[in-house]
């Protein structure tokens, strides 16, 4: 057995935030590089955390690959390389389906705000160099203001507007995808797919005024391809 002070040690080191994403990128690895493991699905989503932490996640294969290649010191924080030579081709896989187009698909997802979108533009633009360029951007909470009389309605959708005219052009070469802000959550099977109808019960063209305005947004489709 070993003192108690030497467990409080072993505790204390593994309850940082370092061993969770270890252990998170370890699994991430298998589910990458490893066709056994998702052998039983036809698709396999990675629901992300927020940017830098998903960067992070995903450098981490080439970044571990390129370490294990180039370390002549045969030490790692890890302990002894010799013991992670059994996941070097596991990282090589994971960063090679990253990259393959045919199998991985990178969606990303931002609102129509300037900083918002320069921070998509950052991620796209980072994980592109490492060959991930199969990219698709979704725009959430698309908002159109249905009172053209309404100032506060039209000064919000004018900032959106302004926000895609200058949005950068990596991003403007990605297909996108435009959800609305709607008035209620969207929680639940039926509320998703209502989304991707083309009218919404009391939300559809029947149910509100034109836009007067020339070029302004109609209600329906909902969702624009």
């Amino acid at each position: 057995m070993l003192p108690q002070a030497a467990i409080a040690s072993i505790e204390e080191q593994l309850s940082g935030a370092c061993t969770v994403e270890i252990a998170a990128f370890d699994e991430f690895s298998k589910l990458l590089g490893n066709p056994a493991t998702t052998a039983g699905f036809d698709h396999v989503v990675f629901d992300t955390a927020p940017t830098g932490h998903t960067l992070r996640l995903l450098e981490l294969p080439a970044a571990w690959s390129g370490f294990l290649d180039s370390n002549v010191g045969g030490t790692s924080c890890l302990g002894p390389l010799a013991g992670l030579n059994a996941q070097r081709d596991l990282y090589r896989a994971a960063l090679a389906a990253l990259a393959d187009p045919t199998a991985t698909l990178l969606v990303l997802v931002s609102r129509p705000e300037r900083t918002a979108l320069g921070e998509a533009e950052r991620t796209r633009a980072e994980l592109a160099a490492l060959g991930i360029a199969n990219q698709r951007l979704i725009l959430n909470g698309m908002f159109a203001a249905r009172d053209a009389s309404d100032p506060v309605a039209c000064a919000l959708e004018a900032r959106g507007r302004l926000a895609l005219e200058q949005m950068p052009l990596g991003l403007q070469a990605l297909p996108r995808t435009e959800v609305p802000l709607v008035p209620f959550e969207l929680v639940g099977i039926e509320a998703l797919r209502g989304l991707g109808q083309d009218a919404m019960p009391a939300m559809s063209s029947g149910n509100a005024e034109p836009d007067p305005r020339p070029g302004a947004p109609g209600c329906s489709p909902w969702m624009r391809w």
